[in-house]
């Protein structure tokens, strides 16, 4: 019988058992999770506070797709003593979430089982690989009632006071009871949607992804970068704040709680970014920072192409 016929039936049989434990393992993870992004989808993703739930996990599924080759192609070096008790902790997690109905923790217990996944598949350098899209996880994580009504209130506060100093500064007649602002005669009360908390987290979110595409190779860049994320969202939340009071007395009451209202979110949201492409820009400049030849972009350009295969005699 001729030897040449069997070897592309080999080939697909070896590609099969090297493709299986990661189908097993997706399908683990699908099992787990596929009820509880779900439920998030029908329930908490649906409000204002948590909708950027689906879209982080859109992008956590792009970056994983973005680095798989990169994965594949290194040599499997398992890690079992840290991978399985990495995994057995996010396990515990789940179970403990899911048991108590705390979707806080279930969704904190991710990073640690693909992590621990990747560990024991295929080795510590599978891991520095995808950290990126492994720590991304963390945004998913809905923020606990406890600390959001902790720093909310102060963030109000604070909020209130500039825009009646900025305001009355340029002359209009402004005054404020606690986070209640009265201004010619209407009465307005900064609620918790106007604390800027949940922008602050979607900003932090689409900042650091920014960063990781972007893959600066100047540390103190990237440190400023990081630091300015939550002044750039707070200044922006004063500036959202300013306008709907101006809206309000120009324009009456009815302007400043309707249309108006729910476009000044999506304003806001792209002078936060805006100011941070801008920063970015100035201190590449200032600072002679150019975007490495291994970015994650340049990654992804790279394993779009087909690989080059080394075919047996």
């Amino acid at each position: 019988m001729s030897s040449v016929l069997p070897r592309p039936f080999a080939a697909e049989d070896a590609g099969g058992a090297r493709n299986r434990p990661w189908l097993v393992a997706l399908a683990g993870f699908a099992a787990m999770y596929l009820p509880i992004y779900w439920w998030a989808a029908t329930t908490i993703w649906q409000s204002d506070d948590n909708a950027h739930g689906a879209l982080i996990l859109a992008v956590v599924l792009w970056l994983f797709w973005g680095v798989r080759r990169e994965i594949a192609a290194i040599e499997t070096r398992p890690a079992p003593g840290w991978g399985w008790s990495i995994f057995a902790f996010g396990v515990l997690v789940y179970f403990i979430g899911r048991v108590a109905g705390v979707l806080m923790l279930t969704m904190f217990a991710q990073p640690f089982v693909v992590a621990g996944m990747l560990l024991v598949m295929k080795g510590k350098r599978a891991l520095r690989i995808a950290w990126f899209p492994v720590l991304y996880f963390i945004f998913m994580i809905p923020l606990p009632g406890s600390l959001v009504d902790g720093i909310t209130a102060p963030l109000k506060q604070w909020i209130s006071a500039i825009v009646v100093d900025v305001l009355y500064q340029v002359g209009y007649p402004i005054s404020r009871s606690g986070v209640i602002l009265t201004i010619g005669q209407y009465q307005m009360l900064v609620a918790d949607a106007c604390s800027g908390l949940h922008s602050m987290y979607s900003l932090s979110a689409l900042g650091t992804l920014f960063m990781y595409i972007m893959a600066r190779a100047n540390r103190l860049h990237n440190a400023i970068m990081l630091l300015a994320i939550l002044p750039i969202a707070f200044t922006a939340n004063v500036v959202r704040v300013i306008a709907l009071v101006l809206i309000t007395y120009h324009l009456g009451d009815e302007a400043g709680q309707g249309f108006l209202h729910g476009t000044a979110g999506i304003v806001l949201m792209l002078v936060s970014l805006g100011f941070f492409f801008a920063l970015d820009a100035l201190l590449a400049r200032a600072l002679g920072t150019r975007v490495p030849a291994a970015s994650p972009a340049t990654r992804a350009q790279t394993v779009s192409q087909p690989a080059s295969s080394t075919r047996q005699p």
